[in-house]
């Protein structure tokens, strides 16, 4: 293995346990939803490594972000198949941000910065909508119980997980794109 694939899987490794810290710490999550959901800044660390690393190391950082919740206890799981959808899936597709990684790099390169905030946004918007379809997909599957009487349960599942991902998505997108604004050499990597 060269350096570049060990820089690669060292990056990948602790930028996944720096979302899952994110994550757990409490006053750096905002958790009020009873079947799982938070508003925290533990996709911030995916998400840069989507931006750095391109697809392939956004993927894999959202799948590690993923297990490691299952691995040490804040996952919410009914059934293999529910976990499987929301927390292999779905936290898997925030690294979809990746396939702007390109962009926001060479527009940060030439100072477009409008562009490049079009961008950040764009590959947020992504990842999160990805996010957001897994676990309304596992909410009318697995959680239509909850769901008011009367009330579509699709509809039930859209409120219930719009109201943590859209927080989520904006604090994420400000966040990034003023980090990445002041501190572009944490995603542009010589490749």
């Amino acid at each position: 293995m060269n350096s570049k694939q060990t820089l690669f899987l060292v990056e990948v490794a602790i930028m996944s346990a720096l979302a899952l810290v994110l994550d757990i710490v409490p006053f750096l999550s905002f958790k009020i939803w009873p079947q799982g959901g938070s508003v925290s800044f533990a996709m911030i660390p995916v998400f840069l490594v989507a931006f750095r690393w391109g697809l392939k190391g956004g993927l894999l950082s959202g799948l590690l972000f993923g297990i490691f919740q299952v691995v040490i206890g804040t996952a919410y799981i009914l059934t293999p198949l529910q976990g499987l959808i929301e927390y292999g899936l779905a936290f898997t597709v925030l690294g979809a941000a990746g396939v702007v990684s390109n962009k926001v790099q060479s527009t940060l390169k030439v100072n477009k910065y409008r562009s490049f905030f079009v961008y950040v946004s764009l590959g947020v918007l992504l990842g999160c909508l990805l996010r957001f379809f897994g676990h309304v997909a596992a909410g009318v599957v697995f959680f239509a119980e909850y769901a008011p009487e009367g009330q579509p349960v699709w509809l039930y599942s859209v409120i219930y997980n719009g109201s943590f991902m859209l927080p989520a998505f904006i604090l994420s997108s400000i966040i990034i794109g003023f980090l990445l604004y002041k501190q572009p050499r944490l995603v542009l990597v010589r490749r």
